[in-house]
């Protein structure tokens, strides 16, 4: 889905004389906002606040109903790789506020208004999130030991599919918070490997680094296919980008591995 851009439309009187020049620059501009420095707040955070104003994706989430500009992310990823289908059960891990389960519900059919089988959503936060139709939400920390076997039983079966748009607490030191969304996603990885049915898929947000070698490694050795993708709607100056494995192997332990590989 294509965020739409503001611009200026010709307005009462604009076609006065057909050769007349415009010089007075309305509707010849895009309109963006400025937001003034108030009291107390910082530099930082004015510029934070002009650009969230100024977003295309802020806005067209506003449109759209969507509970943030993440939304478009999945959108266009899914739109990409195919992720989601109908009947299929889907985890989102750090799934606050929302947006992505509002993409998810329609795609997998989980209200069971649409074509094909019902699937089902299940949001997985360490905060309550607001109810939505077509999803469930459980106060959960991934981390916890038994948390795969809770998720299991809400979903009433492994899963087909994990998200994961997390990120850790910004430092503000570029080289820690890539170790940090490495670390979180191989995490969410494991738990992925713990959950999913044979055949799946997983999704994950990570920082372009360089120290994610051991994470790709594995899912490389897990899925049957793993691929990087960037989408639009992440902004052009942030980092992020995703990580997508898809042909889930089965979830063999290690040792189960090996031992098949043995003469």
């Amino acid at each position: 889905m294509t965020a739409s851009k503001s611009g200026g439309g010709a307005g009462k009187g604009a076609g006065k004389g057909a050769g007349t020049k415009n010089t007075s620059g309305r509707g010849q501009r895009d309109l963006k906002t400025r937001v003034k420095t108030a009291k107390g707040r910082k530099i930082s955070s004015t510029l934070w606040l002009e650009r969230q104003l100024n977003d295309p994706y802020v806005q067209a989430a506003r449109r759209d109903g969507y509970r943030g500009r993440a939304a478009y992310k999945l959108l266009q990823i899914d739109d990409k790789y195919r992720l989601l289908k109908p009947g299929m059960r889907v985890v989102d891990l750090g799934c606050a506020p929302g947006g992505w389960m509002q993409v998810a519900v329609p795609r997998v059919n989980a209200l069971g208004e649409g074509r094909g089988p019902q699937g089902s959503v299940l949001g997985v936060d360490l905060q309550e999130v607001e109810q939505l139709a077509g999803a469930a939400a459980i106060q959960l920390d991934f981390l916890d030991e038994g948390a795969d076997e809770v998720v299991k039983k809400a979903l009433g079966g492994p899963a087909d599919i994990v998200l994961s748009d997390m990120a850790a607490a910004s430092s503000g030191h570029r080289a820690t918070d890539h170790l940090r969304i490495i670390a979180l996603c191989e995490a969410a990885a494991w738990f992925a490997r713990d959950v999913l049915t044979p055949g799946g898929s997983f999704a994950a947000k990570v920082l372009q680094g360089g120290a994610e070698g051991e994470l790709l490694a594995m899912l490389k050795k897990d899925f049957a296919k793993v691929m990087h993708f960037k989408p639009d709607a992440s902004r052009k100056d942030s980092a992020e980008m995703y990580l997508v494995a898809t042909g889930f192997r089965g979830g063999r332990d290690e040792d189960a591995a090996e031992e098949d590989g043995e003469d």
